[in-house]
C-alpha cells in the first residue's frame, strides 16, 4: 500500500483509484494461496523462499500475474469441491441464496475479470467480461439461446449483471463447462479482450474449465427477474475455506455414504451420456430412413423411364419391319432414299440400345446403394437395442443404490441411538454406584461411632465389594452386547458396501 500512494497529505484523484486497485487486488498479490487436504492455506510473499536463486522482485508484473493466476485457480479449485459435497450432502436443489454457490460465482467472476484490457469510452474505461461470454454463441450454437435470454431480462443494466445472469443460466443448464472449454479453446478471439498473461489465456483456465465438469451433478435453479445482479459486490469469503482445528473427522458410515452418493451420480451421469448416443442414433435412423424414401422414389422413375424406353424401342422394331416388308412388295424405290432411311432407323436404334444400357447399370447402382442402406440400418438398430438394454441395466443399479443408501442410513441411525441409550444407562448405573458407596461410608462412621470394637465395616467392606463387582459385571455384559451389535451392524453394512 504505501508503495502505491504518493507522499502527498492530500489524496489525488489518481492516488484514489492506484489505493482501490490496491484493495482489490491485496489478496491476490500479497499473499499466495495454497491448499492443504481441502482447507485453505494463506502465507505472506515476504515469507516464502521458494529457490536458493535469488527469485524476481514482487513489483514484477509477470510475476504478479503468475501468483494471481495461481491464487484464482486454487480458490476455484476449493469453491467448486466445497459446492459439490455440500450440495450432495444438502441433497435438493440449490437457489441464489445458498451461500456455497454465491462464493462460487464470485470466484468465476474473478477468474473471468483477470487480465481484462480496458476499452475507453467518453464515461472513462471500462472493464466487463460481458463481452468474451457474447462469443460463446459463435461457437456453440446451443448457447444462443442463454445470450437471448439475458438480454430479454429487463431488470439489468450494465453489462457486469448480463455476465453474471449469462453464468447462472449456463449453472441451470449444466453446460458452464462445456461453453467455458469452447470459449478457451479460441486464443486468438480472447486476445482482442485479455491480456497475453491473463488466466484465460493461460493453462490455469483450461484447468478451471475441466474442473467444472463436477458441477453436472448440481441441480440449480435461479429466479432472474427479483434479484440485482447489477450492484452485488463480489468479494472472496475465505472464512468458508479456512481450516478449522477443531473439525472432526466423517465416521465410517458417512464415509460409505458418500462412497455410494459418488456411484449414483456418476451413473447419473452416464446415463444422460447414454441418452444423448441413443438420441443421436435415433436422428442418424431417421435421416437413413428418408435416404431410403427419396432412393425409392428414384428407382421407381427410373422403372417407369426403363418401360418408356422398351414400348419405343418395340415402335421402331415395328415401324422397321414395316418399312422393310412394304419395301420388298411394292416396287423398288431409289436405292439411295432406301439406304439413307435405313441408316437413320439403324443408328436410332443403336442410340436407344445404348440409353437402355445406360439406364440398367444406374438402376443396378440404385439397387446396390440401397442394400447398402438396408444392411447400415439394420445395425442402427441392432446398436440402438444393445444401449437401451444398458440404459434398463443402469437403471436397475441406480434403483438397488438407492434402496442401498436408505438401508445403510436407517442402520446407522439405530446404531447411534443404541450407542446413545447405553451411555446413559452407564452414567446412571456410576451414579448409583458412587450413592452407594457414599451411603456405607456413612454406616461405617455411624457403626464406628456406636461400637467402639468396629466389627462392622468388614461387613459393609464386603457389601461394598459385592454391589461394586454387580454393578461391573453388568456394565461388562451391556458393553459385550452393544459391540455385538454394533459389529453385527457394522459388518453388515461393510459387506453391502
Amino acid at each position: 500500500m504505501s508503495a502505491l500512494t504518493p507522499p502527498t497529505d492530500m489524496p489525488t484523484p489518481t492516488t484514489d483509484k492506484i489505493t482501490q486497485a490496491a484493495m482489490e487486488t491485496i489478496y491476490l498479490c500479497k499473499f499466495r494461496v495454497s491448499m492443504d487436504g481441502e482447507w485453505l492455506c494463506l502465507r505472506e510473499l515476504d515469507d516464502i523462499s521458494l529457490t536458493p536463486d535469488p527469485e524476481p522482485t514482487h513489483e514484477d508484473p509477470n510475476y504478479l500475474m503468475a501468483n494471481e493466476r495461481m491464487n484464482l485457480m486454487n480458490m476455484a479449485k476449493l469453491s467448486i469441491k466445497g459446492l459439490i459435497e455440500s450440495a450432495l450432502n444438502l441433497g435438493r436443489t440449490l437457489d441464489s441464496d445458498y451461500a456455497p454457490l454465491q462464493q462460487f460465482f464470485v470466484v468465476m467472476e474473478h477468474c473471468l475479470k483477470h487480465g481484462l484490457k480496458a476499452k475507453k469510452t467518453f464515461l472513462g474505461q471500462n472493464k466487463s467480461f460481458w463481452g468474451p461470454l457474447e462469443l460463446v454463441e459463435k461457437l456453440v450454437p446451443e448457447a444462443g439461446e442463454i445470450t437471448a435470454s439475458v438480454k430479454d431480462l429487463p431488470g439489468l443494466k450494465t453489462p457486469v449483471g448480463r455476465g453474471r445472469a449469462w453464468l447462472r443460466l449456463a449453472l441451470m443448464q449444466k453446460k458452464l463447462s462445456e461453453y467455458m472449454k469452447a470459449l478457451i479453446n479460441k486464443k486468438e478471439l480472447l486476445s482482442e479482450f485479455y491480456e497475453p498473461n491473463a488466466l484465460m489465456m493461460e493453462e490455469e483456465g483450461a484447468i478451471i474449465a475441466g474442473l467444472l465438469v463436477g458441477l453436472n451433478v448440481i441441480d440449480a435453479n435461479f429466479c432472474m427477474k427479483g434479484e440485482d445482479l447489477d450492484s452485488q459486490v463480489g468479494v472472496i469469503d475465505f472464512s468458508m475455506y479456512l481450516k478449522d482445528g477443531n473439525s472432526s473427522k466423517g465416521s465410517e458410515g458417512d464415509g460409505q455414504i458418500t462412497a455410494i452418493l459418488d456411484q449414483k451420480n456418476y451413473v447419473e451421469e452416464l446415463n444422460r451420456h447414454l441418452n444423448a448416443t441413443v438420441n443421436n442414433l435415433q436422428t442418424k435412423v431417421d435421416t437413413l430412413e428418408k435416404a431410403n424414401t427419396k432412393l425409392t422414389e428414384e428407382l421407381a422413375v427410373a422403372n417407369n423411364r426403363i418401360i418408356t424406353l422398351q414400348e419405343e424401342m418395340e415402335r421402331v422394331k415395328e415401324e422397321s419391319s414395316y418399312i422393310l416388308e412394304s419395301n420388298r412388295k411394292g416396287p423398288k424405290p431409289d436405292r439411295t432414299t432406301e439406304g439413307q432411311a435405313l441408316s437413320e432407323a439403324r443408328k436410332h436404334l443403336k442410340e436407344e440400345t445404348q440409353l437402355r444400357l445406360d439406364v440398367e447399370k444406374e438402376l443396378e447402382m440404385q439397387i446396390s446403394m440401397r442394400q447398402e442402406m438396408e444392411l447400415a440400418m439394420k445395425m442402427l438398430e441392432k446398436d440402438v437395442c444393445e444401449k437401451q438394454d444398458a440404459l434398463v441395466s443402469l437403471r436397475q443399479q441406480v434403483d438397488d443404490l438407492r434402496a442401498l443408501k436408505h438401508e445403510l442410513a436407517f442402520k446407522l441411525q439405530s446404531s447411534d441411538l443404541g450407542v446413545k441409550q447405553k451411555s446413559e444407562l452407564n452414567s446412571r448405573l456410576e451414579e448409583k454406584t458412587n450413592q452407594m458407596a457414599a451411603t456405607i461410608k456413612q454406616l461405617e462412621q455411624s457403626s464406628c461411632g456406636s461400637h467402639p470394637d468396629c466389627a462392622r465395616p468388614s461387613e459393609a467392606d464386603s457389601l461394598l465389594s459385592w454391589t461394586t463387582g454387580s454393578s461391573n459385571r453388568t456394565l461388562e455384559t451391556r458393553s459385550t452386547v452393544c459391540s455385538w451389535k454394533w459389529r453385527s451392524s457394522g459388518g453388515s453394512g461393510t459387506s453391502l458396501g
